[in-house]
């Protein structure tokens, strides 16, 4: 007996799909798929959210000197003369950074094998304000501690009857 569900596909599509669906669903909170296809996202994804869980609160600050460009007032960078070349002027700042613990960079790289990149543009100007959302810190930090007290259980699969085009049972899955 298979463990898991084929949905038709060859494995690198099936893959690919899940994939897209499972980032998809912690990105947006819900959609609306098949109900085979949910049976299988709903799999990955509760692994994903117990995974961030556990490793949420598995780091520590650091407290790093950066090196950082001085900038004017119009925001362009300060230049100054140095043996006759221009040379940019460097201003030192401490951050204070996360460093993640060996089973945290670990979770970490597990779920970047499964999550796609998100990329959000705004309706104004598409190509300009486009920003990288990241899905994994998304998991630390927003959906981890809403679950923080659950033991699993983390999506609901909602029927909404069948498909006009082919009859397959459609559902919404969203996130508890």
């Amino acid at each position: 007996m298979a463990g898991h569900r084929k949905l038709g596909r060859t494995t690198s599509q099936r893959k690919a799909l899940l994939r897209n669906q499972v980032t998809n669903l912690l990105y947006h909170g819900k959609i609306r798929t098949t109900e085979a296809k949910a049976k299988e996202i709903r799999k990955i994804a509760e692994k994903l959210i117990t995974l961030a869980i556990k490793e949420k609160d598995n780091f520590t600050e650091v407290t790093v000197k950066a090196k950082v460009p001085r900038k004017n007032a119009d925001g362009k960078r300060v230049k100054e003369v140095v043996n006759g070349k221009k040379v940019d002027v460097f201003d030192e700042v401490e951050k204070t950074i996360k460093k993640d613990s060996a089973s945290r960079l670990h979770a970490r790289r597990k779920m970047l094998q499964i999550l796609y990149p998100v990329t959000e543009t705004s309706t104004i100007k598409k190509k300009q304000n486009t920003k990288k959302v990241d899905m994994v810190e998304k998991l630390f930090t927003d959906i981890a501690p809403k679950y923080a007290d659950r033991n699993g259980g983390y999506t609901r699969i909602v029927k909404i009857g069948p498909r006009k085009g082919d009859g397959a049972e459609e559902v919404i899955i969203e996130l508890v």
